[in-house]
């Protein structure tokens, strides 16, 4: 009995031992737990942290590339400033310009997109280099230009192929536009897209629609006119597609230009030259304003925004009367007798020549083993000054310009606005010439005693252009060094802009300017004036003159004795220039104009009365001396 209760109690003694053995103990149980739950409050701190750093610490940031995903900013291309005349009267203005844009950053195959544009809108040769060049070198954000000038059916196509189209939108801007066409082309100027070279200077160029000024007041005024870029936030879905506009700021528009210039009496002038190549400036004699300059034959400046064919380019280009060049201030004549006035004020400066003294004159001058002939065959016989002027002697002026020399008609000329570059707002102004023995020889050719001679009546290498013969005649009239300038004033953002040249007076004795002028006053009012012409119908207002006729060929001897030449029976353009300086009223100067017209032929004959008729015009429209415009209707003409 006791072995048997001793068996049982070992045996439950194996069977406690090997429970024990398999459960695990305390301490095991509690390091795995405290490892469990330490691994699980790791995790769970990890992502709170991390939803702290995103809701908290980079919420702005993650909102803004929320905002990234669904809206599109781009900048916007202002606006370009105005041009007007001095009575408000818009030159250069803006009007819409329908066009497609591509947004880089809203399309993933950028090649691909602009493909299947010109599927749907057919793109030039200079378009696809355009882009091509547009793509490599702009940055994504930077809306690149597909086609402008969209029409309405363009736009249907546009849009209806739009899920196919990312990134591409049609969008509004502005288009340059001239009122007045051709008739201020050379003043205003005009616009065109930038080079590669313009955007490497100035990136904001890049942006479509932008223009760079060419030529004219758009091209010297440029950077004024530009204006200041404006910015637009598009919305837009996952394929990059326009759903609408969040917020626009409108750029700041360019500056506006106001200039001295009359659009009314330039229409004048320009009906009064009609089909003659010619050139004309008016300019106020006070402070140089210029109410009018012409240069014919012109071109339509609206051409060049679009873009100019190859066609019309070449014509341009090929036409001998260079439509594309301001003659006024770019074409270069002899000025013939007109120059005369200075060489009388160089004569009476240099204290060699008196006003009584007196020449004679026989018809001609030799010199050495040349003959020089007056323009009158039979001469003018003894003359002084104020009567060579009035006749326009040129034996008499021979002789002057062989006395004084050369050195002191160059040092009258220059103070005059003669031969220099003068200081006019407008690109690719060129100074005529005044040649002087030390001139000459720098070309690397001796100065004879003939060029002399014949640079005293305004030939031989003595230039000047139409402006610095406008200029030259109110300095005279004024007595003062009167600017030309085209810009009245500038209005903008800050203010206005007023601009007043000061003209000081030039350093010569008034009794000298009486005698100069009075020889003028008698080429028009005296009886056997040269330019009678020219003489004015309006009551109690006379006026001031001097011919030219500048010679394209030379004349020899033979010719001009044989009694038959008559140069008008010459072919056209070997006829000489025709020119004409004058200024009005005579007691109280107010408008100076010169007029140039080419192979006219004789100064009296064409140019002194075209003059006559566009002083008439200034003096009875009297621009310079309104505040507002005078009633005569200005007509908008292309």
């Amino acid at each position: 009995m006791v072995g048997l209760n001793w068996k049982r109690l070992k045996t439950r003694r194996s069977a406690l031992r090997a429970m024990e053995t398999a459960r695990p103990s305390r301490g095991v149980f509690t390091r795995r737990a405290m490892l469990l739950a330490g691994g699980q409050l790791g995790i769970f701190g990890f992502l709170g942290h991390r939803l702290y750093d995103l809701q908290l610490v980079e919420g702005a940031h993650m909102s803004a590339l929320a905002a990234r995903n669904r809206t599109s900013k781009r900048l916007l291309a202002p606006a370009r400033g105005a041009i007007t005349d001095r009575f408000g009267v818009p030159l250069a203005g803006n009007s819409q310009n329908w066009r497609a844009l591509l947004m880089p950053e809203e399309t993933t195959d950028i090649h691909a997109t602009v493909d299947h544009f010109a599927q749907i809108i057919p793109l030039e040769d200079f378009e696809r280099t355009r882009i091509s060049r547009d793509i490599k070198n702009l940055r994504r954000y930077v809306p690149i230009l597909l086609k402008e000038f969209l029409s309405w059916d363009d736009m249907a196509r546009i849009e209806a192929q739009a899920f196919s189209l990312p990134g591409v939108l049609v969008d509004v801007g502005s288009t340059r536009t001239y009122p007045f066409g051709p008739q201020l082309a050379h003043i205003v100027g005009y616009v065109a897209p930038p080079t590669e070279k313009d955007v490497a200077k100035t990136p904001l160029l890049a942006l479509p629609g932008m223009r760079a000024g060419r030529e004219g007041i758009e091209q010297t005024q440029d950077d004024l006119l530009r204006g200041a870029p404006g910015m637009v936030e598009m919305e837009v879905n996952a394929y990059g597609r326009v759903l609408g506009e969040l917020e626009r700021v409108e750029g700041a528009q360019g500056d506006r230009v106001e200039l001295t210039i009359d659009a009314g009496l330039q229409q004048m002038v320009l009906g009064r030259i009609a089909d003659e190549y010619a050139s004309a400036v008016v300019m106020d004699c006070r402070d140089g304003a210029i109410l009018a300059m012409t240069s014919t034959p012109s071109f339509d400046p609206a051409l060049f925004d679009s873009g100019v064919s190859h066609a019309q380019w070449k014509a341009w280009v090929s036409d001998p009367n260079a439509p594309l060049t301001n003659k006024a201030v770019a074409g270069v004549y002899p000025p013939g007798s007109t120059f005369k006035p200075a060489v009388a004020l160089a004569a009476l400066k240099s204290g060699l020549v008196t006003e009584e003294d007196r020449f004679d004159c026989p018809g001609y001058y030799d010199l050495g083993g040349t003959r020089f002939h007056c323009w009158r065959k039979h001469g003018h016989g003894s003359v002084n000054m104020r009567q060579a002027l009035r006749y326009s002697c040129d034996v008499y002026f021979y002789k002057v310009a062989q006395k004084i020399g050369m050195d002191q008609i160059k040092d009258m000329a220059s103070p005059l606005g003669l031969g220099v570059t003068l200081p006019v707002e407008l690109p690719h102004v060129r100074a005529g010439n005044v040649p002087t023995p030390a001139w000459r020889r720098r070309k690397g050719h001796h100065w004879n005693r003939g060029d002399t001679v014949v640079a005293g009546i305004g030939q031989g290498f003595v230039q000047t252009t139409p402006l610095e013969l406008a200029t030259y005649a109110a300095r005279i009239a004024s007595g003062r060094e009167v600017s030309p300038h085209l810009i009245r004033r500038t209005v903008t953002r800050e203010g206005v802009k007023i601009n007043l040249p000061i003209a000081p007076g030039l350093e010569l004795q008034p009794e000298w300017l009486d005698v100069v002028r009075g020889g003028m006053f008698d080429v028009i009012n005296a009886p056997d004036g040269t330019a009678t012409r020219a003489r004015l119908d309006l009551p109690g207002i006379q006026m001031a003159g001097k011919t030219g006729s500048a010679q394209v060929r030379r004349v020899s001897r033979a010719q001009r004795e044989s009694g038959h030449f008559n140069s008008m029976k010459l072919p056209w353009e070997q006829r000489p220039h025709a020119l004409f300086i004058c200024y009005a009223p005579f007691d109280k100067p107010r408008y100076a104009v010169a007029v140039v017209v080419e192979h006219g032929n004789g100064g009296a004959a064409t140019a002194a009365p075209l003059a006559r008729l566009i002083m008439t015009d200034a003096l009875q429209r009297d621009p310079s001396g309104r505040e507002h415009a005078p009633g005569v209707t200005v007509a908008e003409a292309g």
